[in-house]
């Protein structure tokens, strides 16, 4: 679904004024910062539980387990038992012994007492001594440890986070720090999404997904089955959505943005049959993880519509897609056998997953086809809608009643609140927070899915050797200070957000190491904001936490991001222009170099800001030691007349591009992935930007650079003309440009005989709308501008 440019387990605009800017790689500086101070309680050493608990206090003493040690349980907590002792052996090699409550009870009276005697672990429910539905209490002593919970889920949830304590002593011996841990989950919901129709995993995968999602104590696995290109759940009644839909001929060769367009030629695709998703439905359900089955529609329905043509509104012919973006052929709302197809493959949707919800979809749906169809057009007219949006909410509030009908409640990406559709659907907001706290104060029930937050097909990085991925930069520290209850929400419409969900769309993870990637630790910072109290967020707490979890992410194969620690930084603008450097990772020091080279053991020392005061290339690297650690950070700075001048915007770069215009003057130089917070977007609108010197000064060049990728909407402009003034009202063109390289960036640099002036003027004229055939036609295009370059 989504191509969001941009879960499952476990889907801002910020004014910048004054002396200083922060510009891309603030986040994890100015949030460990602001997390320390926020801290309002003090977290125990030796505790070391994702997500935080809300008590926790060890005694500084430490319990040995040993062979001898004896599980006792209830029959009802048999399967958690077991799960227990197959965590032990993991450490051990061996199971401990298993005993029911019964039969203790019964060797006890009758004077067995060896059993008794023997080290115990012992896992029971209580809802008086633990009242929070899923809570459990994890008390740790020399010779027991006690596993108290509110419910089943609340003992697995116990279990989870003593198998967190789990380690080896000085002796060799799995131990575990003795203490008590009191706890239970902030929200009901607690999401990871997972994409399947742009990649296909195997059920083993899953299996290992949903068992890192239940250790870090995620109840909900969204399972996004239907795609533009892979339809990936069998259903019998319709044979060719196995036979075609779940196949395509190709896939695109690096990122859609790149043209002209190349493909792999291989066939590509495959289906969960009905038995695997019994069997991956029943496994999430021994791990207490609800699995939530996503059906795409009215859009990404180009898979379904190369099996079955006459859904479509023209007929066809159609074909899987073979690379990423957002279609125009949807399925057709003004067709009868359309509501016929769905609701047949609704009903054996809702025999496979017994949860209480399905996720029917609903965005980016195009309404191009719609527009130009008899049968959309008709069905516009006899149900007395006023437009193609309205269209979709006849759409989709027929799939929910249905699904009504059949006791199920629908969920639904936010573009289904345009249309209008029922309260009883709950809303999903990948476009971001705002139409959240709208969906919330409108009365719907709402999961927190921001996109710029909460998407974990982000680079979390912006360190060059990133493998490829969605788009923008969401790296740890940003996921952990996301807060899913807005403060503009009343108490009242707060009880509407009933959770949080980080999407993981895979577009650019062919593989199953590279999701592992893109979705670890990231999602240990969602699992924390799901689980844990408001107030309880520490990041320097939370890395320390990490570094220990480390031992037991490479335990369990997962191939986790290791740089969250790496270098990043912060520009300033004073009386002198510099950078500062820093990094998170204890007992290490920055050494760096300024002329391109690559750092070692003998290079500077960094003691402070970094003065910018010519053209130059920053090296820099973490050292403990002589030893070399991570990757090295790299930022090139363009020194120039312009910087920092005054610069005045007749329009203001809107959406996620709204940055602000002194960005265009501050030496640094947007990357082509266009994710690193240099570029101002205009959408629909003209660049035209004055640039005050201060006084009169010698110019002889201006440059600025422009992106051209037609695959991200973003398009060079129609005209670029330079102008310059002395007095900033009669300006003097100097330099003119129409024609742009096709894609990518566009630096554009103009010379001309050099004149003493005071104002320089950059107008980029946006082409307005997409032209026909291009993709996105009809929508507004996006002007890209970074660097205003005056020399």
């Amino acid at each position: 679904m989504q191509t969001k440019y941009i879960g499952m387990i476990f889907g801002k605009k910020r004014n910048i004024s004054g002396q200083y800017l922060k510009f891309f790689f603030r986040w994890p500086l100015a949030l460990v910062l602001l997390f320390s101070s926020m801290v309002l309680h003090a977290q125990d050493s030796l505790f070391k539980v994702i997500p935080e608990p809300v008590y926790a206090k060890s005694t500084g003493q430490e319990m040995d387990i040993h062979p001898e040690s004896i599980i006792i349980y209830p029959e009802s907590l048999s399967a958690n038992a077991s799960l227990l002792n197959e965590a032990i052996r993991s450490y051990t090699g061996y199971l401990l012994p298993l005993m029911m409550e019964g039969d203790h009870a019964l060797s006890v009276k009758s004077g067995r007492k060896e059993a008794f005697n023997k080290q115990k672990l012992v896992l029971t429910m209580d809802s008086i001594k633990v009242k929070e539905k899923s809570g459990y209490q994890l008390l740790i002593q020399k010779d027991q440890i006690s596993i108290i919970g509110h419910d089943p889920s609340g003992v697995f949830y116990g279990i989870q986070s003593l198998i967190q304590l789990l380690h080896r002593s000085s002796k060799n011996i799995l131990s575990v720090p003795q203490g008590e841990i009191r706890d239970y989950p902030r929200f009901n919901y607690r999401g990871m999404h997972l994409d399947v129709g742009r990649h296909f995993y195997s059920v083993d995968f899953l299996k290992k997904f949903i068992d890192l999602l239940a250790l870090y104590k995620f109840n909900i696995f969204h399972w996004h089955l239907t795609e533009d290109q892979g339809w990936r759940i069998e259903i019998k009644k319709y044979p060719r959505l196995q036979s075609v839909a779940a196949w395509r001929s190709g896939t695109i060769i690096g990122h859609k943005k790149e043209t002209p367009h190349t493909f792999d030629g291989k066939k590509y695709g495959g289906y969960y049959t009905q038995e695997q998703i019994k069997e991956i439905v029943a496994y999430a359900g021994s791990k207490y993880v609800n699995v939530l089955p996503e059906i795409e529609m009215p859009g990404h329905a180009l898979a379904a519509l190369a099996a079955y043509p006459e859904l479509g509104c023209t007929g066809g012919p159609y074909q899987t897609a073979r690379f990423w973006g957002v279609f125009d052929d949807v399925f057709c709302a003004g067709n009868e056998e359309v509501y016929k197809f769905m609701e047949d493959v609704l009903d054996e949707v809702i025999s496979l997953f017994p949860y209480a919800y399905v996720h029917i979809g609903g965005d980016e749906c195009p309404k191009l086809k719609w527009k130009n169809c008899p049968k959309c057009q008709q069905r516009i007219k006899t149900e007395g809608l006023k437009d193609e949006h309205e269209l979709q909410g006849y759409f989709m509030n027929r799939i929910e009643r249905y699904l009504a009908s059949k006791n199920k409640k629908a969920i639904g990406w936010d573009e289904v609140l345009e249309g209008g559709i029922s309260k009883n659907t709950t809303i999903m907001n990948w476009r971001g927070e705002q139409s959240g706290i709208a969906a919330a104060k409108a009365g719907y029930e709402v999961i927190m899915t921001p996109e710029n937050l909460l998407y974990l097909d982000y680079y979390q990085s912006l360190n060059k050797n990133e493998p490829v991925a969605a788009g923008n930069y969401t790296p740890l520290s940003k996921v952990y200070a996301y807060e899913p209850v807005p403060d503009a929400l009343s108490k009242d419409e707060a009880s509407y957000i009933k959770g949080i969900q980080a999407g993981v769309w895979t577009e650019y993870m062919s593989d199953e190491k590279h999701l592992e990637y893109m979705v670890f630790p990231r999602a240990l910072a969602v699992s924390e904001i799901g689980w844990s109290e408001k107030g309880k967020k520490d990041y320097t707490w939370f890395l320390k936490k990490l570094r220990h979890q480390e031992a037991l992410l490479k335990k369990k194969e997962v191939n986790y991001y290791p740089y969250f620690d790496e270098i990043t930084a912060d520009f300033r603008n004073g009386n002198a222009i510099s950078i500062s450097l820093k990094s998170t990772l204890p007992n290490a020091v920055i050494r760096y170099t300024i002329d391109g080279t690559k750092p070692s053991p003998a290079s500077k020392l960094y003691e402070g800001p970094i003065s910018l005061d010519h053209t130059l290339e920053l090296n820099a690297q973490l050292f403990i030691g002589n030893h070399a650690i991570g990757r090295i950070f790299n930022q090139y700075f363009q020194h120039h007349l312009g910087l920092y001048k005054e610069i005045t915007l007749k329009n203001t770069a809107t959406g996620k591009y709204n940055f602000p215009a002194n960005l265009l003057l501050n030496g640094l130089v947007g990357h082509h992935r266009f994710n690193d917070s240099q570029w101002l977007g205009f959408s629909g609108k003209d660049l035209d930007a004055v640039i005050d010197l201060g006084k009169l000064t010698e110019v002889s060049a201006i440059g600025i650079n422009l992106l051209n990728y037609h695959w991200q909407r973003m398009w060079a402009p129609k005209q670029l003309r330079f102008m310059v003034s002395i007095d900033g009202k009669d300006f003097k063109e100097v330099y003119t440009q129409e024609n742009f390289d096709i894609n990518g960036i566009n630096k554009v640099r103009a010379r001309f005989p050099k004149e003493e002036i005071r104002y320089v003027r950059v107008i980029g004229e946006n082409i307005g709308t997409i032209p026909k055939g291009g993709y996105g036609e009809g929508e507004k295009a996006w002007l890209m501008a970074d660097e205003i370059i005056i020399n």
